[in-house]
Formats: C-alpha cells, structure tokens, sequence
C-alpha cells in the first residue's frame, strides 16, 4: 500500500529552522504521526514533533549526526501506548537528494530498535529534510524492507506536494495532451500536481456541482463526492448536467454528476457518497484525499468538515453565497466569501463565520426534529433557513474563484502572499473584493485536534462512533 506524509506549514516552519541552524550540520527530529488507515493509501499525520537539541549529539557534521537513544525513549513510550507512528527526519545540508550509507545504517540500527518498542503494527518513515525545505523519504514496509514514500505533503499558505519524482528518483509523467494548456499557464509541475490529487467536494448543488464541472476539466486524479440529496425540478436551475428525467427519478445528485464525470473521458475517477457527511463512510473517504472544498450552507456542516481537516491535516476551502432582497423584493445584495483554512490555523469559528449555537440548533433538527420544533417555538432554538435563493450564474463565479484559490495555492501567481488571501469577500453588487489576513492567533479547540486521525470514535464524535468500512 501507498503510504505519504502530511505536515502543517507551522509543523514544517518549526522542522525546517531547526535543521537548519545556519552552521551547515545536519541536525535531526523524531514526529509521532496519527494515521488514517485508508483503502487506497495510509496517510501518516504529523502530531507531534520533538527536536534534537544541537548540544546533544554525540556527534554532527556535513553528512551526519548521531544523539544518545534514550533521548527518544518517552517518545517510543507515548508512540507505543497511543499506537502512533515514528518518523525520523534529518537534514542534508549539502543539497544530497538521496539516502547516503550512513542513512541506511543508521535507519536500519533505529527502526529495528522501533520495531522493538512500537507494538502497533503501523508503518514508520525516514525522511529527508534539503536546504529549500523539499523532502523525501521511505518507510518500513511489513517485508521488512524500505520503500519510497509516494508523497509528502504541506499545508501551509502555499500546498506543498513532493513526490519522488521531484527529486529524480523515478521518471515524472508525462502532462496529458488536454492539460497542455493549463502548463503553459501555471507550469507542468502544477499541472501534474492536479492530475494527482484527490479532491473531496461536500455539496453538489448550488457551487458544488459547477466546481466539479471545472475539476474535471482541470483533469484532478479523484474526485469524491458526498452530498445525501437527490435530484427535483426545483433545483435544476442550479445543478450541471441534470435533466428533468433525473428529477423525475429523483436521481442522487452525487450520481447524476458523477456519471457526468465519467462521460468526459479525462480519466478522473469518481467516488460517490448519496449520504450526510455526519456518516462515519463519509468521513473516512474525506479524509483519504488531498483537499476538501466545502459547498454547504449549513452552520453544522462547516464545523464537521473544519474539525475534519484539523484531525486528518487536509486543506479546506470553504464557500458560500448570499442575495439579499430589499423589503420591495428586490435584489440589494449579490456577495459571497471564500475561506481558506489550513490545520492548525484559525478556523471557521475563531473567524467568527458561525457560532457553537448554530451548530447545536442544525444537529438538533436534524437528528430530532420534533424536539427541535418544540424549542424553536419555545424560543430556545433559533431557527435554521431552508430555502436560500440560489442563481446559477453567480453560483458560477464564486466556484471559479474557489478553483482558482486551489491553483493560487499550489502555484503562487498574485503578487502578495498567499497569506493575505486566508478570507476573500467579493460583492457583485458593488464589482469588489474584499481580501483578509490569515489571523495570527490560531483557533484553540481546533488546533488541539490536529493530526489525530483516525480516532474511536472519529472526530471524537459520538454520532460517528457506528463502525461500518474500515
């Protein structure tokens, strides 16, 4: 099986600035990492990470370093009783891009000692910090022998994807004839970045389904899909590709796109979930990819997957759009937003975007109603809007621009930081955008949570505690 890495930009910051302390040594650091255990991949999520202090080597020089084991024993203990994996991580100053023989003998002497102490039979990893903050590495397969890791992934202000291609390690695939165009644009690095991502979209109606429609056509690898609704007349006006058969047949719009998909012959895979993302499958198959964009309008849905993304250490772009009418029934109002949100980072809630009592309000209607209704008329509950106008065109734009936040986060190409664009309102009313910040304090519940993984229950929600799929 495939097995990556995944790191926070803070995570990465934090291991590139101790490795390279300016002397021109190597230095080195042990991350404990969650998992999640998928069916096509295992991703490792880094948690923890414990830094080698300098003045305690035994010995660092250009092509290596040597520190006292016992250092790492609290760390094998709390790996061992949490079933959490090991990762060493160690810098090569000299811009090396491959494992020398002192790594190999040193590896083979640590992980047999992990293998000792680590009783939870999850993989552990090696890898390879260069100057310009690339990595590599390899992992300890059940053979016993090492095999490449197939990605190393950053979520930070740029989305940071290196595969062993990128170090010459095997050959880069070829760009696909129809994704020419897009390298010539943004580069073939990006463009094969593309054609390799799984992309989880949540909600395939208003923006959702046309942000699939330009996935596909950008060529991603995966595209999964989760949203529980089926196909009315009512919302053709602003769902791609369905007909008024599929309303008829009250078709799940998961299915109706997906299908869609497939007809391109662009070879992006599709994997469709008609379910609540409130459903442990869901879950799980959100978390297998490599970024989630969120089309949901709901308070509760914005929270999952913004919890989602903390434990499984996913970038999550988040969208929504308003109109607003003035008391004649007249439009006022054409505006939106799109947020950014990486782990570890301010969320959807430190950002003020909803609060706990929505929350709470929408997980009430929807697992009991009745009860819900009593308290709304109670005065308890607010109530929960279900009947957004929604315009196709303006679904449109706003989706356009979540792609291409995607695209300005793997390639860079606004001239300020992607760090300036963490929320970006735009109002067709007034023709205007209006960029914000990344805020510098980071969320505290949320960022408790990052790299956990695969917990029991997942999320560490007691709704998602039914096993079904591993």
């Amino acid at each position: 099986m495939d097995v990556t890495l995944s790191l926070s930009g803070a995570q990465h910051l934090l291991l590139r600035n101790h490795l390279f302390p300016g002397d021109g040594k190597e230095a080195a650091a042990i991350i404990l990492c969650g998992h999640r255990a998928g069916r096509s991949r295992h991703r490792l999520l880094a948690q923890k990470i414990h830094l080698i202090p300098h003045n305690v080597c035994l010995e660092r020089s250009p092509v290596s370093i040597e520190w006292p084991t016992d250092l790492m024993v609290p760390w094998l203990e709390e790996a061992d009783r949490r079933g959490l994996s090991v990762v060493k991580v160690h810098s090569h100053p000299g811009d090396y891009t491959r494992f020398s023989p002192q790594d190999d003998a040193s590896d083979g002497d640590l992980f047999s000692c992990i293998a000792d102490w680590v009783k939870a039979e999850v993989p552990h990893a090696s890898t390879v910090m260069m100057p310009d903050g690339r990595m590599f590495g390899r992992h300890l397969a059940p053979t016993g022998r090492f095999e490449r890791l197939c990605l190393i992934a950053v979520t930070g202000d740029d989305l940071l994807f290196w595969r062993p291609y990128d170090f010459g390690h095997e050959p880069a695939p070829e760009v696909a004839e129809f994704a020419k165009r897009h390298a010539k644009a943004f580069g073939a690095r990006t463009a094969r970045a593309l054609s390799e991502l799984r992309v989880a979209v949540v909600g395939c109606s208003g923006t959702g389904s046309p942000l699939i429609a330009q996935l596909a056509h950008l060529g991603v690898s995966v595209l999964v899909l989760v949203d529980p609704d089926k196909v009315h007349e009512l919302n053709l006006n602003r769902i791609y590709w369905a007909t008024m058969e599929d309303a008829k047949a009250e078709r799940f719009k998961v299915d109706v796109l997906g299908e869609a998909v497939e007809r391109i012959g662009l070879a992006t895979a599709v994997e469709r979930h008609p379910v609540n993302l409130y459903n442990a499958d869901a879950v799980r198959a959100v978390a297998e990819c490599d970024v989630v964009f969120g089309c949901v309008d709901t308070a509760e849905g914005r929270f999952l997957l913004n919890l989602l993304s903390n434990f499984y250490s996913l970038p999550y772009i988040d969208l929504g759009v308003t109109l607003e009418a003035d008391e004649a029934g007249e439009i006022a109002q054409v505006c939106g937003y799109l947020h950014y949100l990486q782990p570890g980072g301010s969320s959807l809630l430190s950002r003020g975007a909803f609060a706990l009592d929505d929350v709470t309000a929408e997980g009430t209607k929807r697992q009991n109603p009745g009860y819900y209704e009593e308290q709304r008329k109670a005065g308890y509950i607010k109530g929960v809007d279900e009947n957004r106008p929604a315009v196709i065109s303006v679904n449109t734009q706003f989706a356009g621009l979540a792609v291409n936040e995607l695209i300005a986060r793997l390639h860079p190409f606004r001239e300020s930081p992607n760090r300036a664009y963490a929320k970006i309102g735009l109002s067709l009313s007034e023709m205007a955008f209006y960029p914000e910040a990344e805020p510098s304090a980071v969320c505290r519940y949320m960022s408790r949570q990052i790299g956990k993984g695969d917990v029991t229950p997942l999320l560490n929600l007691p709704e998602l505690s039914v096993e079904t799929a591993p």
